[in-house]
Formats: structure tokens, C-alpha cells, sequence
């Protein structure tokens, strides 16, 4: 959540937020209203509170014959103080219902619009041409017999696949060299839970607008998490962390489950919009004021992936309205889909300030001895939607396809996919 301090001193700030973001800014003035009636619903039941502490003492101070007048003036203010209690809990639930609808304040700089209103950065790599008919990423996984989208149907239903042969070690071999990559840089691997408690998952914004992308599990009450970013930001939740010595880093896998509601109809050849897949997510607990410096290194470790197995890609500033709730800014780096003739995302990276670890508590101590909340961020260094792109850039005439030179070490050597008897 945001800094309740800053919708006190500074509401135009958190409504100009909202306006960029295209969002509703009723609900600025709704949360200063919930908030006044909240302190105002405590500051009365702490009065009588405090009115009903100093009551106790002139009961015991009293005589025998004034006891009994007194102790049925102190049920009565115990009826008053148990009502405003009561007043004050209300008030307390509905400033945190409408406080929490408040997306997180997206920063100086992110351009204001929607989806079409990005900014482009720059544009890295030549996009590749061809002398033959190029193949699309599904007919050339069924050639090498790397992808089956029939049986990952008939055995789960649509948006399923197999990835077989070739296409499960590529899928390792990706996640192998991210991982060495990010471990290189200091980050800690970490295997991580994909089921996550209601608080976790609500902690992480994910709860909200795109609620309905989310598998729950009713009878465990328990959510199937879209991102390992879920449980990395759950796992130092009500901590305080010693960063003293510079961030947190963590490199996390898990395999991730998206319903894709409101997708019907969009990408529903191969695997470019499917319902699992693997994922490996860099995730950063650090100092605020350094938070901005860490979203541009995470960003260079994307690009330098994407360089290094020859992607042509963009990249771009996302504009506020395109943001998830808890980003105040994101960077996409979306690679050339020769087939599709178009920029496809193939990874993101998110800075979410403070607004994350608010919700979950998660704090570090400063200089001063104070506690303050972390910043949090996270962006994507491998996912098998990368697949997609690799396939179709490396591809040859006759359907194999190069592999590039830094995945040859994690696939055995092997220079070439071959297409299958």
C-alpha cells in the first residue's frame, strides 16, 4: 500500500497518480474521508477508555457505602468504551478496504496512458531475415519434436502442451543459464512454494484487478502463484532485514499457473499463451533511496540474456495505465517474432517502491536505528515463452535450428536441432 502519510500531506499527489494511471480519483477523497472518521472513531474510544481507567481508581479509592453507586456508573461507561470499540474497528475496516483499492504511486518520468502509450527506449539486433519460408514456433516444435500441443489437450484441456525431446532440455538449458548468470551476480537460488496463504498473495497486489487470473484452491484456501515474485515476497514477511551490507537478492523458480481470463481468442496457437510454464525470477529487497539504480541493473541482465542467445528486442517504458498494481514503474523487453512480424514480450522488470513490503511488514533499520519499509523489485531472466522467439530467429531451411553459442554448454554440445524421423 502506499505511504498513508503522503494521502494526508499530499493527496494531489496520490490523485495525479491515479489520473496517469487512468484510474478512478474519487478514491482519494474517499480515503481521507475514511481516514478522518477512523482517527476520529479512535481518538473517542481511547478518551473513554482513558475516562473509564481513571474511574477504576476512584473505585477503589472509594468507601464502602459510595461503592456500589460507582460500580454501576462503571458498567455503564464499560457499555460506552465496548460500543466505540466496536465504532472504531468498523471505521479501521473500511479506511483499509478503500486505502488498499489505492494502486501504488507511479513515478516521476513513467509516461501517463495505456497499453499503446509506452515509451521506446531503444532497439537492440538486427531482426532476422530469411531466404526460405519461415516456419512459425509451433510448426518447428512439432518438427523437432520439442512441442505437442494435441496430447497437452487431450490430458488437461486447452492452453496445455508437452514440451518433449528437445523442447524440455531447451526449457532446462534456458533456466540453467539464467541461473548461473544471476548466481554471478550475487543472487541466492531458491526453489519456491507455488501454492501461497490469501495474505501473501493479497500482500503482492495481485488480488486486485487481476484477480481473476488467479487459480484458487477453495477447499485450502490457498492461491496457485503466476510468478515465483509471490512467495519471494513473502518469505521475509513481518522481518526486519539487515541490509546493511547492500540488497537482498534472490533468484527464484517455480512453475507458474495463469487462467488468462479475458484472453479468449488471443494467441491460441503454441505456446506463446498458456495456462503453465516455468519461470525463473529475479527478486530484490533494498534501501528505497537505491531501488531506482537496482530496477536498471536488473534491466541490464535481460538485455545482456536476450543479446547473448541473439534476440532482436525493444525495450520499453510501460505507461502508467499498462502497470500492475503494485509497480510504480515497469521496463518490457519484448524480442522479434519473425512470424508474427511484431515485438512479443518476452520479459518484464518491475520497481514497487515500498507498496509491497507495507503490506507485508517487511522493514530494514536504518542509520538512525528506525525502522522504515524496504523496496522491493523483481523481473523476469528466463520463462518458456522465450522458446517461442529462439525457435523462430535460429531457424533453417530444412526446419533445424542453430543453437546459440552460450546455451550450447547446458544442452551438451549440441550446435544444431535436428528435426525428428
Amino acid at each position: 500500500m502506499i505511504d498513508v502519510q503522503v494521502l494526508r500531506a499530499s493527496p494531489e499527489v496520490v490523485e495525479r497518480s491515479q489520473q496517469r494511471r487512468g484510474a478512478p480519483v474519487s478514491l482519494v477523497s474517499q480515503a481521507l474521508e475514511a481516514d478522518l472518521l477512523r482517527r476520529t472513531a479512535l481518538t473517542e474510544f481511547e478518551r473513554l477508555r482513558a475516562e473509564q481507567n481513571a474511574f477504576g481508581k476512584r473505585v477503589a479509592a472509594a468507601t464502602k457505602d459510595d461503592k456500589p453507586a460507582l460500580l454501576q456508573q462503571v458498567k455503564g461507561l464499560a457499555a460506552e468504551v465496548k460500543a466505540a470499540g466496536e465504532r472504531a474497528a468498523v471505521a479501521d475496516a473500511t479506511f483499509d478496504q478503500v486505502f488498499r483499492t489505492i494502486p501504488n504511486l507511479v513515478l516521476d518520468g513513467v509516461p501517463a496512458g495505456g497499453e499503446d502509450d509506452f515509451v521506446l527506449m531503444r532497439e537492440v539486433g538486427e531482426r532476422p531475415t530469411f531466404d526460405f519460408p519461415a516456419r512459425d514456433h509451433l510448426e518447428l516444435g512439432e518438427l523437432l519434436g520439442a512441442i505437442d500441443m494435441n496430447r497437452g489437450a487431450k490430458v488437461s484441456g486447452a492452453r496445455f502442451y508437452f514440451l518433449t525431446g528437445v523442447g524440455a532440455l531447451l526449457e532446462f538449458a534456458l533456466q540453467q543459464l539464467g541461473l548461473a548468470r544471476a548466481q554471478a551476480a550475487g543472487f541466492v537460488p531458491v526453489i519456491t512454494p507455488a501454492l501461497v496463504k490469501p495474505e501473501i498473495m493479497a500482500g503482492t497486489g495481485f488480488l486486485g484487478e487481476h484477480a481473476d487470473e488467479v487459480y484458487r484452491l477453495e477447499a485450502d484456501d490457498l492461491y496457485l502463484t503466476g510468478t515465483s515474485e509471490v512467495a519471494l515476497a513473502g518469505y521475509h514477511c513481518d522481518e526486519i532485514l539487515d541490509i546493511s551490507a547492500g540488497p537482498l537478492k534472490y533468484v527464484g523458480w517455480s512453475t507458474c499457473f495463469r487462467r488468462e481470463a479475458g484472453s479468449h481468442g488471443k494467441d491460441t496457437r503454441g505456446i506463446i499463451r498458456v495456462h503453465q510454464f516455468g519461470k525463473l525470477e529475479m527478486f530484490v529487497y533494498s534501501d528505497p533511496a537505491e531501488a531506482q539504480a537496482e530496477h536498471a541493473g536488473l534491466l541490464a541482465m535481460q538485455e545482456a540474456m536476450l543479446t547473448d542467445l541473439g534476440l532482436a528486442y525493444r525495450v520499453i517504458d510501460t505507461a502508467a495505465g499498462d502497470l500492475g498494481t503494485s509497480a510504480a514503474r515497469k521496463y518490457d523487453v519484448e524480442a522479434w517474432v519473425p512470424t508474427q512480424h511484431a515485438y512479443r514480450e518476452l520479459t518484464s522488470t518491475s520497481n514497487c517502491t515500498t507498496f509491497q513490503a507495507r503490506r507485508l511488514n517487511t522493514r530494514f533499520r536504518g542509520e538512525d536505528g528506525r525502522t522504515s519499509p524496504v523496496a522491493t523489485l523483481n523481473g523476469t531472466l528466463a520463462t518458456t515463452r522465450w522458446i517461442v522467439a529462439l525457435l523462430e530467429t535460429h531457424q533453417r531451411a530444412d526446419g533445424s535450428v542453430t543453437v546459440p553459442e552460450v546455451l550450447r554448454p547446458h544442452l551438451g554440445g549440441r550446435d544444431v536441432l535436428e528435426p525428428t524421423a
